[in-house]
């Protein structure tokens, strides 16, 4: 059980690393991630088509070749101003900074042409240094209901990709909204409320928090449809192209790739970018549509990673093979799945940060049950083998004294013998029955220990007594080896609490063992302390030796070291997981100190507390 749950501790420790790194991968390299995953998740949801409210007047390169450049542009943009504000549109928004006086003559006209357009914004700009704003000239100035700034969120440095757009920009004094959101104010003829997350324009709520500049995502216009367009030149050419802006938002800018400095990709481009103007149409056409995007809090999305890490973790704990591995994948195809679907409702959700957790929690888990899985079937097969020889040997050994037994039961049988021949062959019967029943009884012995299914005696003895009771029985044993057994002197207090019966086998198998695996002619030292309230007694030989691995799986079933099954000894290789059995049972230790060559020395750890003593002596 505990070591268990050691396994299960470092198992859920691992997945809990696995975790942070995915945490700590996606916080510093998953922003990118997840702006190619949302821009993929642009292009492949198409949303229902919608109708457009505005539509461009492009200012394009035909139109400024036509009219003289940009030093032209004046004249024929207040022409095409009375020709669209005879065409009543909701409102006209001027994406040209007209921040420098022209020709007064020209200058004039468009300031005329500005004041017969209704609901007229126009645009400014914040200076590099975002120390005050660039306005229009006052004449134009004064004909706008709104003044609106052209900003765009700073575009990914990796793949220049706008997808923002920020509602507002301020300077230390003033502060302005954005193009696109004053156009939609104005032609609602509404005013902004504010709260600290979200805007309120005529009913529309715009959720955009001011902690992060009134960030908005832009919902572009699908590859499948265009916000209609006209060009400048086409509109003077034609003036029944003007019907075109009836009842639309325009939105009037320059769109020539070799002077507009506003170009942008968005997550729709395909090597070709937009410009600053029909980016502030399709942000008018989010607000106006009210297809907002907004973003899962970063709470939801730690939340969402970390109980896939915990679902497969529970699958690999559960579950093995092709189950595990089953569920695993659904839990994975979840991870990659939810990022989409949450798209489709218009929540944007961090894709990194759910499938590097996913992905690394799988590999982690599966890895881990992989090598226990390997782990414990080499260890199952190496102690199947060993319980394969150890029955073979068992088999073997269980032969002679029933062969003894079978023959001299034959024998009797058969023939009439004298009373000593008889008595002698009853001696033999009797002692090979008993050896056969001890083989019998180490075996169940082992199995009921192991399954803790044995019921401890609880009786106070003496350790003393113990070992000289063992010493007796072991010492024939030791003479025809011409070992010495010496005991050191045991102190009067050193008394156990507990099964004496198992005990005096979980020490005679030591003190056998001793003697079994020493040479003739050594010495085997027996010794019992006290030291508080735990008694130390140790057996301690003159023999073969381990090294330290070997020490490490010596109470293993069935093991035996190299040395022992090379020592010509009859053994099982049970004789130790028994004694370690009883030991704990008993709560106590075993120590080994073992050298390859130089013997070792058994210590059992036993509680002797103080009432044992006084048990003792009455």
């Amino acid at each position: 059980m505990q070591r268990v749950s050691r396994q299960s501790a470092v198992y859920w420790a691992l997945l809990a690393a696995s975790f942070g790194v995915a945490l700590a991968a996606s916080w510093t390299f998953g922003a990118q991630i997840d702006n190619d995953a949302y821009d993929w998740m642009s292009r492949l949801y198409q949303p229902p088509a919608w109708q457009p409210e505005s539509a461009l007047l492009a200012i394009d390169e035909m139109s400024l070749n036509a009219y003289g450049g940009l030093r032209g542009l004046r004249k024929p943009l207040a022409e095409a101003l009375e020709r669209i504000s005879a065409a009543s549109p909701k409102a006209v928004a001027v994406d040209v900074i007209l921040t420098d006086a022209s020709d007064p003559e020209t200058d004039a006209r468009l300031a005329a042409a500005m004041g017969a357009t209704r609901h007229l914004v126009l645009a400014c700009q914040l200076l590099p240094d975002y120390s005050a704003w660039e306005d229009p000239l006052p004449l134009f100035a004064e004909h706008a209901e709104a003044l609106g700034h052209v900003h765009v969120e700073q575009p990914d440095q990796l793949d220049s990709v706008g997808r923002s757009l920020p509602l507002e920009e301020f300077t230390s004094r003033v502060r302005r909204w954005a193009l696109s959101l004053e156009a939609y104010r104005v032609s609602r003829g509404a005013r902004i409320l504010e709260s600290p997350t979200d805007l309120d324009v005529g009913g529309r709520l715009i959720p955009a928090s001011r902690a992060d500049r009134r960030l908005m995502r832009i919902r572009y216009a699908p590859s499948s449809m265009h916000i209609p367009r006209v060009s400048l030149k086409d509109l003077l050419s034609d003036p029944g192209r003007a019907s075109e802006f009836s009842g639309k938002v325009v939105f009037a800018g320059v769109t020539a790739q070799g002077v507009a400095k506003d170009w942008l990709f968005t997550p729709y481009s395909a090597g070709t970018p937009m410009v600053g103007v029909e980016i502030h149409a399709n942000a008018f056409e989010t607000i106006a549509q009210g297809l907002f995007i907004t973003d899962a809090p970063p709470s939801a999305v730690l939340a969402f990673s970390l109980l896939l890490v915990l679902a497969i973790g529970l699958t690999y704990s559960r579950f093995t093979g092709r189950a595990a591995n089953g569920l695993a994948v659904g839990i994975l195809a979840i991870a990659h799945v939810t990022p989409y679907w949450l798209f489709t409702h218009r929540i944007v959700f961090s894709f990194c940060t759910p499938v590097s957790a996913a992905w690394l929690s799988l590999i982690t888990a599966g890895a881990y049950q992989l090598l226990v899985v390997r782990r414990s079937l080499r260890k199952s097969e190496a102690e199947t083998d060993r319980y394969r020889q150890t029955i073979h040997f068992v088999t073997h050994e269980m032969r002679t004294p029933l062969t003894a037994i079978q023959g001299s039961s034959e024998l009797m049988g058969r023939y009439t013998l004298p009373e000593e021949k008889r008595k002698q062959i009853v001696e033999l019967i009797n002692a090979e029955s008993k050896r056969l029943g001890r083989m019998i009884e180490m075996f169940l012995s082992m199995e009921r220990l192991s399954a803790g299914q044995v019921e401890l005696k609880k009786e106070s003895f003496s350790a003393g007594e113990l070992m000289a009771g063992c010493v007796a029985r072991a010492l024939p044993l030791a003479e025809r080896k011409q070992i010495r057994i010496l005991t050191e002197a045991a102190p009067q207090d050193v008394f156990l609490t507990g099964d004496r019966e198992l005990m005096e086998y979980a020490f005679y198998n030591l003190l056998t063992n001793a003697i079994k695996y020493s040479p003739p002619r050594t010495q085997v030292t027996l010794a019992a302390t006290r030291k508080r309230e735990h008694a130390y007694i140790s057996v301690e030989d003159q023999g073969i030796g381990m090294d330290q691995k070997e020490v490490k799986k010596i109470f293993q079933k069935f093991y035996r070291t190299k040395r022992a099954e090379q020592s010509g000894e009859a053994g099982t290789g049970i004789g130790l997981s028994i004694v370690e059995q009883i030991v704990i049972q008993h709560s106590g230790t075993i120590e080994v100190m073992s050298r390859p060559g130089e013997g070792s020395r058994f210590t059992m750890v036993l509680p002797a507390p103080v009432s044992a003593v006084l048990a003792g002596e009455n």
